[in-house]
């Protein structure tokens, strides 16, 4: 799990961060009386506790293949993942949205706005720095790929999570000085509320977005296309090899794939030639492309790969290559 430093440098920026910051806005939440200080409040402590579970997933993700989870226990992040996107939506959102409410039913006007304005512009700047650690760190790993391109093949949540709560936070920043301001100005205490219930939208669609992304990662992708054709073209290049098939491959964790691949072997070969073949296979597998943590082969003829492919693709609806 080497690769994980920078996931790990970047969720103890916005741990650090956030921790601050929220005990910050509760203590102007106090003084204040603003309901949208407080959303943002609860916001922050949210975000906090978010960045613990995701170190604790990285954690739990990285011990190593035993008797009950033989191929490992890198899905555990993918879970830890998902359990954020839930608290994001049932804390943030959910109690954002049900202060927002009860002030903009029993509107109080904000008092000492000076502090929240104070509070809100060291919190961007806090909030602010947390997210450019969290953009170096996905537009390094991103390469030439589209932003949401980038977001929808990414195999490590750790990163973008961090970089979509921080953008969440940020918006949301803007959110409550806009409604607090226009409290003050206009003298409309309920403004102070609605600004709650925009930061709950915000975290609501945060929420959407990284549990559906959880859930696809969850549940088990594939490779991305340019490591399949390098599996396949490695064992293409065995002499042994008379043609490589295709390959199904899933993702156990950011850098850890299970692969299985369809091999027709050359028809003079042996038993023990065959499983001479195989181990050569993963030999270069392991020093060429360490993420592939388990390699199962099936010696199996092209017209039955066919078959197979095109059944799958039949059933799915859609163009399955390999």
């Amino acid at each position: 799990m080497a690769g994980h430093s920078g996931s790990k440098r970047v969720i103890y920026a916005a741990l650090a961060g956030n921790l601050a910051i929220a005990l910050t806005k509760f203590a102007a939440a106090f003084f204040t009386g603003s309901s949208a200080m407080l959303s943002e409040g609860v916001h922050s402590l949210v975000d906090t506790g978010n960045g613990a579970l995701l170190l604790y997933g990285m954690h739990r993700a990285a011990r190593p293949a035993d008797r009950t989870h033989p191929l490992g226990h890198g899905r555990e992040l993918y879970f830890w993942s998902f359990i954020v996107a839930l608290l994001v939506f049932a804390l943030g959102a959910g109690v954002s949205f049900y202060e927002g409410v009860v002030h903009i039913m029993a509107p109080e006007p904000v008092v000492n706005a000076k502090v929240n304005y104070i509070v809100l512009g060291l919190s961007f700047l806090f909030e602010g720095s947390s997210w450019l650690v969290a953009l170096k760190e996905f537009r390094d790993r991103k390469g030439k790929l589209g932003w949401f391109q980038a977001v929808r093949t990414s195999k490590d949540p750790s990163v973008y999570t961090v970089l979509f709560e921080d953008s969440a936070a940020l918006l949301g920043l803007i959110v409550a000085f806009a409604c607090i301001l226009a409290s003050e100005l206009l003298e409309i205490p309920e403004l102070d509320g609605a600004g709650s219930i925009g930061i709950a939208i915000i975290l609501g669609a945060t929420a959407a977005f990284l549990a559906r992304e959880s859930k696809g990662l969850l549940m088990g992708e594939p490779a991305s296309p340019e490591v399949q054709r390098k599996v396949l073209a490695i064992a293409d290049d065995d002499p042994a090899v008379q043609r490589a098939n295709g390959i199904l491959s899933v993702h156990i964790g950011p850098e850890e794939i299970v692969a299985g691949l369809s091999i027709e072997f050359e028809d003079h070969l042996t038993a023990p030639e065959i499983e001479a073949c195989i181990e050569r296979l993963e030999a270069r597998l392991n020093e060429e492309m360490p993420e592939i943590a388990r390699l199962f082969v099936k010696p199996q003829a092209a017209g039955t790969w066919e078959l197979r492919r095109k059944t799958v693709a039949g059933a799915s609806g859609e163009d399955w290559t390999e």
